[in-house]
């Protein structure tokens, strides 16, 4: 029986005339049997620094005040062997708006 595998997916600067070059667009890779109790773990370090769960993490929002939680994300990310991560950067300007 093979595993079954949660793929969470996001991108970044992908709209056409937002003056970016790049763009990325990323994956995160969690069995499904785990994601329960990593989703835990992270929601125990948002709540230790004073936030509600519903909190959602984006790199926008790294601060002064928020430095040691995005840390502490972080290395949780690379203990765990279970969790995958996964990018394309495509370079916007040799993509085409419409039909040839």
């Amino acid at each position: 029986m093979s595993a079954i595998f949660n793929i969470y997916c996001d991108e970044s600067c992908h709209l056409e005339h937002d003056h970016i070059d790049t763009m990325v667009i990323g994956a995160l890779i969690c069995p499904q049997a785990r994601v329960r109790e990593i989703a835990e773990a992270i929601r125990g370090l948002k709540e230790a620094q004073g936030l509600t769960s519903p909190f959602e993490l984006k790199w926008s929002r790294v601060s002064p005040a928020f430095v040691g939680l995005y840390e502490k994300v972080v290395d949780l990310f690379f203990k765990e062997p279970d969790l995958r991560f996964r990018a394309v950067i495509i370079d916007k300007t040799i993509l085409r708006a419409g039909p040839a």
